[in-house]
């Protein structure tokens, strides 16, 4: 399958331009009239919606920020009252309180039209078994894909993440054709195979479509070549839908933005300025068919650029390029968004530990792991061991409560960890990406 939407997917520049117009508008009405914040923003700035006609007119509206979500929490930012919400998602945010995210029930399936798109890209279609390893839950990536696969009628096994082991038996005994999981963990499924005896030509797998976490050219020619498949790069935030915003398509030249339902930009991160096609900055999303969490001007904090030249594959819609890097100290550790100032909230209130610590990110085997380096003070150093199991024992049940994300824990001396005179260190990426 070229395409699961060729009329919308390849629809003309002038065509598209129109339909965006219409309904920005439409959403610039309802958010005015419905979310108390993005009014008060608006009129704060003396903007009403009526001064917003065209695209050009999209830089007149105030950026939205994960601040503003975390502001309103839980349902503020809705702009539908809860009897209307039929999902509720969520994703961690810096203060350990979830970004919470709300689904009508014509926003599940719009959701399930750009991830159909999504696995038309991988080459997806009815006679598809589609294995989904992404995780099921608050996180928007197993449901999302798993409603894209059943859109275009394709046979979904939701066996979520984990047990690679059985992974892999499955894929092999159930005959899946297309993996659905992050890239780390798609090279760790690769070298299980190899070590079960398991070769790729036992498996009748083609595609992969692969996210939640940044991966390299060199990672995707590995996983090809161990697998035998197409790996395809798919780019989504919970905030703006979850997985389907974008995908790359067999010829893997940047990732095409579903566009009738995301406009993208990209800004300077440091004065907000929009700039010209082509230009290296922040990318920001205004949601144009959301209903339940309509958004304005979110920034991303990625750093991307856009391409507007139709690709080969015949898709007219505006192509980003793979995520470069971010604007904010925010990593990405299989999948779960990691804030050093989560780390440093569980150690304040745990009390033992300095306010002074380092989190070491490794791409061992494959799959991402996470260090966390802590100070503490002379006595407790000085102390029996079994005091300083019991506080690293302490910190790491913490850690992983709030993150839902295992973690090395390392006490260290009082002074061990390097100050700095500016900004300090926390973070020390070690990840070959």
């Amino acid at each position: 399958m070229e395409y699961w939407n060729s009329a919308c997917e390849c629809m003309p520049r002038e065509e598209l331009t129109r339909l965006q117009e219409e309904r920005l508008k439409e959403t610039v009405k309802r958010v005015y009239h419905n979310v108390p914040h993005y009014r008060k923003k608006m009129q704060a700035i003396g903007l009403e919606p009526g001064d917003i006609q065209s695209l050009e007119d999209l830089k007149k509206l105030p950026f939205t920020t994960k601040q503003d979500l975390r502001d309103t929490y839980p349902y503020g930012m809705f702009a539908v009252p809860l009897s209307e919400i039929v999902r509720i998602h969520a994703s961690s945010g810096t203060t350990g309180k979830p970004t919470v995210v709300g689904y009508t029930r014509r926003d599940i399936d719009t959701w399930a039209e750009v991830t159909a798109r999504t696995l038309a890209c991988a080459g997806g279609n009815k006679n598809s078994v589609v294995q989904i390893a992404y995780g099921y839950g608050l996180f928007t990536g197993g449901l999302g894909v798993h409603y894209g696969a059943e859109r275009i009628g394709a046979s979904v096994i939701p066996i979520s993440g984990g047990n690679t082991k059985r992974q892999i038996q499955i894929m092999k005994d159930f005959g899946s054709t297309i993996l659905a999981c992050t890239p780390s963990y798609a090279l760790y499924m690769a070298e299980e195979m190899e070590a079960m005896g398991i070769s790729k030509d036992e498996l009748k797998m083609k595609a992969g479509i692969f996210g939640a976490e940044p991966w390299s050219e060199q990672m995707r020619e590995e996983i090809e070549k161990r697998m035998g498949i197409l790996a395809i790069d798919i780019y989504g935030l919970s905030e703006v839908i979850g997985p389907g915003v974008a995908s790359e398509c067999k010829f893997k030249c940047g990732l095409h933005v579903f566009e009738d339902h995301f406009i993208p930009e990209i800004i300077d991160p440091n004065t907000g300025e929009s700039l010209p096609p082509g230009s290296v900055g922040e990318l920001v999303f205004t949601t144009i068919t959301k209903e339940g969490l309509p958004l304005i001007r979110y920034r991303t904090r990625d750093i991307s650029a856009l391409d507007y030249n139709v690709c080969e594959c015949g898709r007219t819609c505006v192509r980003m390029k793979k995520v470069m890097g971010r604007t904010d100290d925010m990593l990405i550790i299989r999948g779960v968004n990691v804030f050093p100032s989560q780390i440093e909230s569980v150690l304040l209130e745990i009390g033992d530990a300095l306010p002074h610590y380092q989190l070491i990110v490794r791409r061992e085997n494959n799959l991402d792991t996470l260090e966390v380096l802590v100070e503490v003070n002379q006595e407790l150093f000085s102390d029996e061991i079994r005091k300083l199991e019991s506080v690293e024992r302490k910190i790491k049940n913490s850690i992983e409560s709030v993150l839902g994300l295992s973690a090395k824990i390392t006490l260290v001396e009082p002074k061990t960890i390097e100050r700095s005179e500016g900004k300090a260190k926390r973070v020390v990426d070690l990840r070959k990406i």
